[in-house]
């Protein structure tokens, strides 16, 4: 994407065109890109993968640079809802300069459960990176019931 003409002459100009023309500069997202302040920390809707297994269901959500008591998880009327909020501030101060920084991002994902699973005894779990919820099955018993039909 070129939306600056490439020029010769002093730095600045050189600098904004090779910044600009990057492909990825005008993503969704300038907080994902690694140079800025606070690289891969959540800031729109985390991917996430989900795997039916044998005994339950299984959501992982990538979403690097959160903490755990970031995280809120919650079931009503067979929807789960998980949210993340993060805000951070830093502050350098040298001799001549003050650098003042912050980010402030936040998601929520909303998944319907099917009816067989056990809302009282869903576990989430976050290390590197990645939450894990898991949603225990409940054994459905399909009962045959045979009526008898009279023919007239």
């Amino acid at each position: 994407m070129t939306l600056l003409a490439k020029r010769n002459g002093t730095t600045l100009p050189r600098l904004l065109s090779n910044v600009l023309e990057s492909d990825d500069f005008f993503g969704t997202n300038l907080f994902d890109r690694g140079n800025f302040f606070l690289p891969n920390l959540v800031s729109e809707i985390p991917p996430a993968n989900v795997t039916e297994r044998k005994g339950d269901f299984l959501i992982e959500l990538a979403v690097p640079g959160l903490e755990k008591k970031d995280f809120k998880v919650e079931m009503e009327n067979g929807l789960l809802s998980i949210s993340a909020e993060k805000e951070e501030k830093r502050e350098e101060n040298s001799l001549d300069l003050t650098r003042k920084e912050y980010f402030y991002g936040k998601f929520c994902r909303t998944f319907r459960l099917p009816e067989n699973t056990k809302e009282d005894k869903i576990k989430a779990e976050y290390a590197n990176g990645i939450l894990k919820v898991e949603i225990p099955k409940k054994e459905i018993t399909l009962t045959k019931t045979t009526k008898e039909i009279q023919v007239s």
